[in-house]
């Protein structure tokens, strides 16, 4: 038997999986992806200590597995989306590599809005310009930091470095490639989306687009030594990790929707027809001819992470201490209150906020009598209804009959049956721990010949574990509370930047 490997570099954590042939992981390995904030806004990543951390985990996850290098068929690699990852003509850092967390370059966006840059990049690109878009990154090192620009021979994407120094070839992939440089209808490489952006000189600093279930490189002899891999090992380009966490549940058709709950709130859906919409992003999805409508915000289950880390320390160390989750109080705790009309409100914006929501999170309505299971709840439901005001919006756009959750949040069930509760309709949860991961080794499968398609794999690999069936009394309740914890957020707005 052959075994697939998947690399995931997250905005947290880098993880690598071994898989078999029915997507069962026989072993893996995690470290946390490091990142520094030298200025407010900025979060930045030492390029060589990520590279480092994803040699580490290769190792570890094989020795784990038991499985000969000479063992696995091909590698898949997924990561997080946008930020930027610079090189230069010797294949060193530009400067330190900007995760999608990031929100220095507020100047470039403003400029660009007076200018009129996000209708025209609406309507070419498929997607609005936002802060960490790797164009809108770019044009802040241009103007901020000219002596990196003129070092700069490619701008790469997190997984497409980590790919670089597997095999020392340059690509990316289509997924990746339109997060802000492909014209939507061609899904390619166009001179007119450099011209929107004003970059006309970006235009050969753009790597190569190789498919993403295709080879893209081999893993070289030196590092064969490093990671344990075999030498000559092929590596399939990959895709950015929603899209892998995508095909790692199941959801890599029309008609499906994929939530992702975890530092983001991604909300997405396949379609074969390309669309516009401010509510979301058209983006180019792993099969040619297709696209991905992406409504996205970074306000997701990253909020209870802060929550515990910050307010409940000492409960968290005592889990971790015993081999458990610091998070695992949580769901219990909601549950003890699920029922109760306790009328706490939480805007879970810590790292930011869709459109124009207050730019800063809030606990609002809290009184004397009030625990921490009811903020704890009114957490649980916030970040709820942050996906359902994103879901509506894509169901508004396209036809959605089967939804699945995956991320953090999917690993509480407490929580998947709010989801359920607030969307009105049946939420699925597949056995997959690592989507993403397991995505990116879906699609090495595909390009090593393990399977003819994605579809192929998918029937081998995928399986619903769970489906929470809503309940429909909770679900008046849940769309009562959402009215009014949007007239919260409408009611700060008008002071968000004061407060953010």
């Amino acid at each position: 038997m052959s075994y697939l490997l998947g690399i995931d570099s997250g905005l947290t954590v880098t993880k690598a999986v071994v898989y078999d042939e029915e997507g069962r992981p026989l072993g893996s390995a995690g470290a946390p992806s490091k990142q520094s904030i030298p200025r407010p806004r900025w979060l930045e990543r030492d390029m060589d200590d990520l590279w480092v951390t994803a040699e580490g985990v290769i190792h570890q996850a094989l020795d784990r597995a038991g499985v000969a290098n000479g063992d696995v068929a091909a590698v898949g690699m997924s990561g997080h989306g946008d930020g930027m990852y610079l090189v230069d003509e010797e294949g060193r850092p530009a400067r330190p590599g900007i995760n999608s967390m990031d929100s220095r370059a507020v100047d470039v966006i403003a400029r660009w809005q007076q200018e009129g840059v996000p209708d025209r990049a609406l309507e070419v690109l498929g997607t609005d310009v936002w802060l960490a878009l790797p164009a809108t990154l770019i044009a802040w090192v241009r103007d901020n930091e000219p002596e990196a620009y003129a070092r700069t021979r490619w701008n790469l994407a997190c997984k497409d470095w980590i790919r670089y120094k597997l095999t020392g070839e340059i690509a990316t992939d289509p997924t990746e490639a339109s997060s802000g440089f492909t014209e939507m209808r061609s899904q390619d490489y166009r001179p007119e989306v450099f011209q929107v952006l004003g970059l006309e000189d970006f235009q050969d600093k753009v790597p190569p687009i190789v498919g993403c279930s295709e080879i893209a490189g081999r893993v070289t002899a030196g590092v064969a030594v490093a990671t344990g891999l075999a030498e000559g090992t092929p590596v399939v380009t990959g895709a950015h990790d929603i899209d892998c966490c995508a095909v790692g549940i199941g959801t890599h058709a029309p008609g499906q929707l994929c939530a992702i709950t975890g530092t983001w709130s991604i909300n997405e859906t396949v379609t074969t027809e390309p669309k516009v919409n401010p509510s979301w992003a058209c983006r180019n999805f792993v099969t040619p001819g297709t696209w991905m409508a992406m409504s996205n915000s970074p306000a997701s289950s990253a909020n209870l992470e802060w929550f515990v880390r910050q307010l409940c320390a000492v409960e968290a160390a005592v889990a971790e201490q015993r081999g458990e989750s610091p998070f695992a109080f949580a769901g219990p705790e909601v549950a003890s209150v699920l029922d109760e009309e306790s009328r706490v409100f939480f805007h879970p914006f810590i790292y930011g906020a869709p459109g124009t929501a207050p730019s800063a999170a809030a606990f609002v309505g809290v009184r004397g009598w009030h625990g921490r299971p009811h903020l704890l709840k009114a957490l649980f439901e916030g970040i709820v209804f942050n996906h359902l005001g994103h879901i509506d919006a894509l169901r508004s756009g396209f036809e959605v009959q089967d939804i699945r959750i995956t991320g953090g949040g999917s690993r509480s069930d407490v929580w998947c049956q709010m989801y359920a509760d607030a969307l009105g309709v049946p939420v699925h949860v597949t056995d997959a721990d690592e989507s993403g991961a397991l995505g990116a080794a879906m699609l090495a499968g595909v390009g090593a010949g393990t399977w003819g398609s994605l579809e192929e794999a998918a029937k081998a690999t995928v399986r619903v574990a769970q489906t929470f069936e809503p309940n429909p009394e909770r679900g008046e309740r849940l769309q009562e509370t959402y009215d009014t914890w949007k007239a919260t957020v409408d009611a700060l707005a008008p002071v968000s930047d004061r407060i953010g």
